[in-house]
């Protein structure tokens, strides 16, 4: 028995009944299914490794034989009429210079609004069909509204990185849902969850350039701290041209993929100073002359057609000849911003192509500039700008024109998160009607973008006018680089990319378009694309208008319009009364449309789907939080509710015998609207801003330092409701003894900044300027407790 055992086991090892479990595989490799496994041609294996035939090493998949690197960038909030090389006032030399060796295209489209034009882009895939019909702070809980990208649709960091590219990401990411955006994850929708190796950057919608809450992969990180001299979208550049040089270093073939998205042009319109000066008196025209003098430009350029309209500007907007003189003077200097946060974002994205020049490698890389995730932003509400935008659109405030006259100089700077008047918005996407938001007109949605390629493109310095649509960026790398769309990621299997590869426009500049259907919506602005025809209803809400609903029934209570794009480039000959019938037919193609891509329910609420009671809450119900230290970067949505209620805070402490035991114990959001329980100058603080207003901020502080040793230090919260943004009396009592009473007058009604909650120390800007962070806490906290009321 031992011996037919032996012989059983000599033929099993003789090579030739066996074979690796790839052995079989002459398709190798199969692209269509995600992960590719590794392959190693079959060999003889014996019992001996002398009888043995030592086997290749395993084949791992690479990218297509001569596959380029490849550059997609894309700005933020800038409209088709803002950059130079679409005849915009703001020099972008990067922009133009790439656009003279590639091929400019004037009918580029976005969803008009971030998180969904961002999800579109790196999936192929309809906002809603990737569940990011609204930004993620706005969700809901319907399929196509609760920003949980499924994972039937891959991403294009996924399929890259699976078919042997080296990728990154660098910039903005409004697509990881606000409960998931702590260190603690689920991580699964990051960037680096989505296949992406590299990420360094910040989560949500906006960012401050000075002070900015990024995170290396999933890592938090604050490299503005003790460094005077920072901003981030030199920062950004700067980590990205070290990531590529890492790529070449460890490997001098494999093709790498940057995603490279800054925040800029986003308020805050932040920028260096001697960039802003660059623009001083530029913009005394106003926004109304400015339009024109793009138009004309324009048309100068050959970047719109000789027949296009200039759509008048609705009388709702505010007009520079109704301005004061120093009012005029602020509204000028936050274009000035603008424009020097767009011109030195675009300096950096060209710091970045020079690298890879000097590399020797322009020639075959892919290079895809997006000018704009939707048209520039008109949200705010008063015609001459704001000094804080969340404390705006988010919380109501109302800019003082005095306030903002006497700290004019202080626009674009740290001390500001400035944004400007909804007429310079109009004005950056000229020549359409409406702006961001507005996804039923080409002010919201229509962007620009250039593309190049010297080994491919050869066409360079030409225009393409077929119509093309951000989910079209996907299938256009993948066909670009020889890579299939896959059937299957991680045994998922993948719903079909939806967009359509305009690699076709590349040698052909008259070639018939292909993407011939689009829908649009975005808080229930609504259009449908169909060959040729724009069908779309007109807003009800202006852009700036943030609270309360726009109608009853957004499914009826709007009405419709009708364009011939063939006959009207700029969507201005209304033709509805003239051509029912091709209404009603364009109508019918967006209910189909709609219906397929998971648009329903219509839904045109704003700031209120943002207040926590609408919002996923996993800690729903919970009153009582204990932390401990180490606790950074925790959103609002896994942080205690501290606003339009009573709370209170309470530490237990151990303070060291050092003269001052300073440093923060709790705090939450930041400068622009925040609170923090600290320790100044040792003794027990409460500090809180409402606004970045000097009238808006209270500190209330015991007159006595805190002894050495065990501590339990209480604030008490208690607000004077009902209703929201009210007053509140605090009271601070340090081991049972009240020690400090104080009073505020109002509160923040709906929205912190996005700094997060933070325990012993500040991780973003601080509260007040009574210190600077991080401010960690010299003492040991044992923990902290937060009880809401």
């Amino acid at each position: 028995m031992k011996s037919i055992s032996l012989l059983i086991l000599s033929i099993a090892f003789s090579g030739v009944l066996s074979t690796p479990c790839n052995a079989q595989n002459t398709t190798w490799p199969d692209r269509t299914n995600l992960p590719v496994q590794p392959y190693q041609k079959p060999t003889k294996i014996a019992p001996s490794l002398k009888e043995s035939v030592t086997p290749e090493w395993p084949k791992l998949i690479s990218a297509p034989k001569g596959a380029p690197n490849v550059l997609l960038v894309m700005t933020d909030d800038v409209g088709f009429g803002a950059s130079s090389a679409f005849g915009g006032p703001i020099p972008t030399p990067t922009y133009e210079k790439l656009a003279s060796r590639g091929i400019k295209y004037n009918r580029f489209h976005t969803t008009a609004l971030c998180s969904p034009s961002r999800a579109a882009l790196i999936t192929g895939r309809n906002q809603h069909q990737v569940a990011t019909g609204i930004i993620m702070e706005l969700s809901t809980p319907y399929e196509g509204y609760n920003s949980e990208v499924p994972k039937n649709c891959g991403s294009i960091g996924e399929i890259l990185t699976m078919n042997g590219y080296g990728t990154s990401w660098f910039g903005k990411n409004h697509n990881v849902p606000n409960a998931q955006t702590s260190p603690a994850g689920p991580f699964d929708l990051w960037p680096t969850g989505l296949g992406f190796e590299k990420f360094y950057g910040f989560l949500g919608a906006d960012c401050d350039q000075f002070a900015p809450p990024l995170y290396d992969n999933i890592e938090p990180a604050s490299p503005f701290i003790g460094n005077p001299d920072y901003i981030l979208d030199e920062d950004l550049a700067n980590q990205a041209i070290k990531w590529i040089h890492q790529q070449r270093a460890a490997s001098a073939t494999k093709p790498f993929f940057v995603y490279y998205t800054p925040g800029t042009a986003h308020a805050p319109h932040q920028a260096p100073k001697e960039w802003i000066a660059k623009y001083k008196g530029k913009f005394d025209m106003g926004w109304n002359k400015l339009r024109e003098m793009t138009f004309a430009r324009q048309k100068e350029m050959g970047v719109i057609p000789q027949d296009a309209v200039l759509n008048p500007t609705p009388d709702d907007y505010k007009k520079w000849d109704d301005l004061t003189p120093e009012l005029k003077k602020v509204c000028a200097r936050e274009m000035e911003c603008y424009a020097a946060a767009l011109s030195f974002a675009d300096y950096q994205i060209g710091r970045l192509i020079k690298t890879i020049e000097d590399m020797g490698e322009l020639d075959n890389t892919l290079i895809i500039y997006i000018q704009g995730d939707n048209g520039s932003s008109a949200e705010d509400p008063s015609g001459i700008g704001m000094t804080s935008e969340i404390g705006i659109v988010a919380n109501g405030n109302v800019d003082d024109p005095k306030f903002m006259y006497d700290h004019i100089d202080e626009l674009g700077g740290p001390k500001m998160e400035n944004h400007f008047s909804h007429g310079w918005a109009h004005a950056m996407n000229t020549p359409y009607q409406w702006d961001k938001k507005i996804a039923s007109h080409l002010g919201g949605s229509r962007t620009s973008m250039v593309v190049s390629w010297p080994d491919r493109i050869k066409d360079v310095g030409s225009m393409r006018s077929q119509f093309t649509h951000i989910i079209d960026v996907t299938p256009t790398i993948l066909e670009a680089v020889k890579i299939p769309q896959p059937k299957t990621i991680n045994g998922f299997k993948q719903e079909p990319i939806t967009g359509t590869s305009f690699v076709y426009t590349w040698d052909n500049p008259k070639a018939p378009e292909r993407h011939t259907t689009q829908y649009f919506e975005v808080i229930a602005n609504r259009g449908i694309y169909h060959n040729g025809w724009l069908a779309n209803t007109t807003p009800i809400r202006l852009p700036w208008v943030s609270m309360g609903k726009s109608s009853e029934d957004p499914v009826k209570d709007y009405k419709w319009e009708l364009y011939d794009l063939t006959k009207d480039y700029s969507q201005s000959k209304n033709l509805a009364a003239q051509n029912p019938a091709k209404l009603k037919e364009l109508q019918d193609v967006f209910m189909a449309e709609a219906k397929k891509n998971k648009v329903f329910p219509l839904d045109d609420r704003y700031v209120e789907r943002l207040l926590p009671q609408n919002r996923e809450q996993p800690n729903v119900g919970r009153k009582s939080f204990t932390y401990y230290p180490g606790t950074i970067r925790i959103p609002a949505e896994l942080a205690p509710n501290l606003k339009n209620g009573s709370f209170s805070i309470t530490a237990s402490l151990d303070i060291p015998k050092s003269a001052n035991s300073d440093g923060i114990i709790l705090t939450q959001g930041g400068y622009f609207g925040g609170l923090a329980l600290t320790l100044l100058d040792g003794k027990p603080t409460f500090l809180y801003a409402r606004s970045n207003y000097p009238t808006e901020k209270w500190k209330i502080q015991s007159s006595g330092k805190l002894s050495p040793g065990k501590n339990t230090v209480v604030a008490d919260f208690k607000y004077n409701g009902p209703g929201m943004g009210k007053g509140a009396t605090v009271t601070i009592s340090v081991n049972g003894k009240n020690v400090a009473t104080g009073d505020i007058t109002a509160t923040v009604p709906v929205a912190f900044t996005d700094e997060g909650f933070n325990i012993g120390e500040d991780t973003g800007t601080p509260v007040t300027l009574d210190y600077k962070v991080p401010f960690k806490l010299e003492g040991v906290i044992e923990k902290v407790v937060v009880d809401l009321k």
